[in-house]
């Protein structure tokens, strides 16, 4: 007689349909977990085995993968006029605008025509070869492989395992554990989604959605990938990755408690108070691994799943690398001929001081700029000239994803969603996260290095 396996209502009755789903999640998951955090080592150089399918593109196809980069930044700028969204609000005529804006740079920059201080090597060259076309390439590629890390149970798995700690350190529902991973494995976007729609069933409050909005909607590992090999850390990837992460969640639970997400009402979408009680649940590797069966039986096929992923991929590479070089030349404009980010990066310069940390000053401006884009850090100390050191350099890495917040990417996003947050409130949240994940992350460096 077979035994029923039951999660929340759903049910595997076979016995075969059970084991086979038991083998997608494990299979599927750990080849997840290998191409994104095996430390593959293939000639001289030690890698993840997606870092190093996009290095091998990149270095054995250089033209095709920057033609295909130019291509991916005329479609990005065309499509916002095709699908009638460019004037849908303020924030989409900015973005459509920056997209076009991108769509002639890239171009000017390829076939080097343009003014010096665009085709300067340190500013138009390196947003295209080191910024613009590896990140074209590790989105949709990426996603792909995403697919065995997000679509076959591993999501459901950690987010029913660590649901008792969610409400503790983060006053959300358990349930918004799952958004936390799908931002950190998949994408801020995939994680606003996920976390309007719950929302919109008045199944968080308006607290507690913009404490997840703000706090765990940060950019994935195919975007962190870019950050770590401009900032030459890779050989410590999954150090960086496992650092980031606890850093993200920290500054989280610290900014949940103060204003403004404090202030924000704790009421539903629907305009109702928050229910007093919630139904808690503690540690249960049970109902994890039933979570994760059950999201593997109801899983489409992997073919099917790849193609999705893929198609999303690709989508959002449309979206963010023409806006993305185009924000990316305009930082890095404003931080090398005015002195907006040092005058905001001075903010920032005594709590580098406090650690005694080398070019205190240029760290500071490095955290500055991240409230215009999450690469110009990297790009910023890449470009300055000067090697102050592993600390700094991975001290920086992790506050471009801790901070979360900015604006050629996730801010938008954001305004775009029922998520009651303004702009001076996202603004200030920044503040507080970029503050704090300095005070954290330097002793971690510290004692790491």
């Amino acid at each position: 007689m077979s035994q029923n396996h039951t999660f929340e209502g759903r049910t595997i009755e076979n016995k075969l349909t059970y084991s086979f789903s038991a083998m997608r999640f494990i299979l599927f998951s750990l080849f997840g977990l290998f191409m994104f955090f095996y430390p593959l080592k293939i000639g001289s150089v030690s890698s993840i085995p997606v870092d190093h399918i996009i290095t091998f593109i990149r270095n054995y196809f250089p033209t095709a993968a920057k033609v295909y980069t130019i291509a991916v930044m005329i479609v990005g700028a065309a499509l916002p006029f095709i699908r009638k969204t460019w004037n849908r609000s303020k924030s989409d005529i900015f973005f459509s605008l920056a997209k076009v804006m991108g769509a002639f740079i890239g171009p000017m920059i390829f076939f080097n025509v343009g003014p010096s201080f665009l085709l300067d090597k340190s500013v138009g060259p390196f947003l295209l070869s080191s910024l613009a076309v590896p990140v074209s390439l590790v989105i949709p590629i990426g996603s792909v492989f995403l697919a065995f890390l997000t679509g076959y149970g591993l999501l459901e798995f950690t987010g029913v395992f660590m649901a008792p700690v969610m409400r503790a350190l983060f006053k959300t529902p358990g349930r918004s554990a799952i958004d936390a991973i799908a931002s950190f494995v998949g994408s801020y976007s995939v994680g606003l989604i996920i976390t309007n729609n719950i929302y919109r069933r008045s199944l968080y409050s308006a607290r507690e959605a913009a404490i997840i909005a703000t706090g765990f909607s940060t950019v994935s590992a195919t975007f962190m990938l870019v950050v770590a090999k401009t900032l030459k850390i890779m050989d410590y990837w999954m150090l960086f990755f496992v650092v980031s992460m606890i850093v993200t969640f920290v500054v989280t639970a610290i900014t949940a408690r103060l204003w403004p997400l404090s202030a924000i009402p704790d009421n539903y979408f629907d305009g109702t108070a928050k229910k007093a009680k919630e139904e808690r649940n503690g540690f249960s590797l049970k109902r994890a691994w039933q979570a994760g069966v059950m999201t593997a039986m109801e899983a489409p096929s992997i073919g099917q799943t790849i193609k999705d992923n893929f198609k999303e991929g690709l989508n959002m590479a449309f979206a963010v690398i023409p806006s993305i070089i185009s924000i990316g030349f305009l930082g890095l404009m404003t931080a090398k001929y005015t002195p907006i980010f040092d005058i905001v990066g001075y903010i920032y310069y005594p709590l580098f001081k406090l650690f005694n940390i080398p070019e205190a000053m240029l760290a500071a401006k490095a955290c500055a700029v991240s409230l215009a884009e999450m690469f110009l850090p990297a790009i910023l100390v890449a470009n300055a000239g000067i090697d102050p050191g592993l600390v700094f350099r991975f001290t920086i890495a992790v506050i471009s994803i801790s901070e979360v917040l900015f604006f050629s990417g996730i801010i938008p996003c954001i305004m775009g969603t029922d998520i009651p947050l303004k702009i001076k409130d996202l603004i200030v949240i920044w503040f507080e996260r970029v503050a704090l994940s300095i005070l954290v992350t330097i002793p971690i460096a510290m004692l790491l290095f």
